[in-house]
């Protein structure tokens, strides 16, 4: 092995190959079947708890429904595009999303009110009133929402590569729940308004659950654990203790992100008014949010460089070349040559350029692969060897490779570049949507 790879493989963010099988390994595997019921058993309890407010409020639950699904759209649309290199399977995305909705908000009602009549019970029932969702909500979601990252990682072990790949699947089962939370908080809104089935109660209940408070809510906790689950899947250089403390502050670190939020701190807005209570949103929940979002990018800068140095061990330029490998390790590297090749073939060269790049992020995913299990057998019997499914990636590339250069220049195909598109309804639909929010909110508070 190069002195590259030997390198390599001790900072690599991958664990040593898995047991060859499909995406769930095998139908035997205990963890699926638990899966399989728990969802089994959540969906039907689920049913039976929306159905009674279905039956009251026909229109105002449809309503409800319809608009916090829309609203996870642009969430579900940067939590997939998150880890670049290699996207998670949409069926392990969805399931980590079925968990958070179905058996974290089956199983957290009842738990929720245990915990804060136990809190009631050993200190007062004034104290609970003030602390009690403080100390219940985070001790009973935060811990079933672990769980849920934790069946996922089990489940799929293979599909956990990185850190990165950790806070998207945590992500994904907090936004689960954050959605279905939001509902059944628009559905009491209805019937405490006492007004029938009327859409006031559902919109307010979307401006400050969804616009005001969603952008640092369940989905931001659960990253922040799942980055610790990732941790404890990959590092495989460490010892069973560090992961195991790292997935535990990971899981800490959440419970205390939601506790503050939910603690009564800052609850009257300083006093202020309307202004004070935004502004106490903001410190209560921005700097959770810059926590993650930083923690996602540094975890993500190391994951580029490490697989942009497998793929260089290669030494081959049909591969990668020296300006694909620098784009590899910077913000906006990938998007660039993305355009370069638009400019040159329009969509269809920029369609190339992408596959080329998604084939490449494939390639050094195995590669890493080989390198984890070769020194973890020693690594000298390895040397110089690429695994079946390495070689299967580098044909991938090679093929993509002469698709790209066999394009002509400039086509009359000249719709705008795809990547920008998307990025522009992303910010145009975060753009109104707060602008909206806020407006209705100063409107409902005033």
């Amino acid at each position: 092995m190069t002195p590259q790879r030997t390198r390599a493989a001790r900072v690599a963010p991958v664990r040593p190959q898995p047991l060859a099988g499909d995406l769930f390994g095998s139908v035997r595997t205990p963890v699926f079947w638990l899966l399989v019921g728990l969802l089994t058993v959540g969906a039907a309890r689920l049913g039976g708890m929306v159905a009674p407010p279905f039956a009251r409020y026909p229109v105002a639950m449809t309503v409800a429904f319809v608009l916090f699904a829309l609203y996870a759209v642009p969430f579900v649309l940067f939590i997939a595009h998150v880890d670049r290199l290699e996207r998670e399977p949409p069926v392990l995305l969805a399931t980590a999303f079925a968990w958070g909705a179905v058996v974290v908000t089956v199983t957290a009602v009842p738990g929720n009110l245990a915990a804060e009549s136990i809190v009631a019970k050993l200190v007062s029932p004034r104290f609970a009133a003030l602390w009690g969702s403080a100390l219940a909500g985070p001790t009973v979601e935060e811990i079933l929402k672990f769980l849920g990252v934790v069946a996922i990682a089990m489940l799929a072990t293979s599909q956990v590569n990185s850190v990165v790949d950790g806070m998207v699947y945590g992500a994904m089962v907090g936004l689960g729940y954050q959605v279905m939370e939001n509902v059944s908080y628009a559905a009491v809104a209805v019937q405490e308004a006492g007004a029938g089935d009327r859409l006031e109660p559902v919109f307010t209940t979307f401006v400050v659950r969804g616009i005001l408070g969603g952008p640092w809510s369940h989905t931001v906790f659960t990253a922040l654990a799942g980055a610790g689950v990732g941790y404890a899947v990959v590092r495989v250089d460490r010892s069973a203790r560090v992961r195991a403390a790292v997935a535990g502050a990971g899981l800490g670190g959440a419970w205390l992100c939601h506790f503050a939020w939910n603690s009564p701190l800052l609850a009257d807005g300083l006093g202020v008014g309307v202004a004070g209570r935004l502004a106490a949103l903001v410190v209560k929940g921005a700097p959770v949010l810059a926590l993650v979002l930083g923690l996602a990018w540094l975890a993500r800068r190391r994951e580029d460089a490490y697989y942009a140095g497998v793929l260089s061990a290669l030494g081959d330029p049909w591969i990668v070349t020296p300006a694909e490998l620098r784009a590899m390790c910077s913000l906006g590297g990938r998007a660039a040559l993305r355009r370069a090749a638009y400019s040159r073939a329009g969509a269809a060269g920029e369609r190339a350029a992408r596959r080329l790049q998604e084939s490449q992020a494939r390639l050094a995913v195995e590669l890493s692969r080989g390198i984890a299990a070769a020194s973890g057998r020693g690594g000298a019997a390895e040397e110089g060897r690429l695994t079946p499914a390495a070689v299967d990636r580098a044909r991938e590339v090679l093929r993509a490779r002469h698709a790209l250069a066999a394009l002509t220049l400039p086509t009359a195909d000249r719709r705008p570049f795809a990547g920008s598109v998307v990025m522009w309804l992303i910010g145009a639909w975060v753009t109104v949507g707060s602008a909206l929010g806020l407006a209705l909110m100063l409107r409902a508070l005033t």
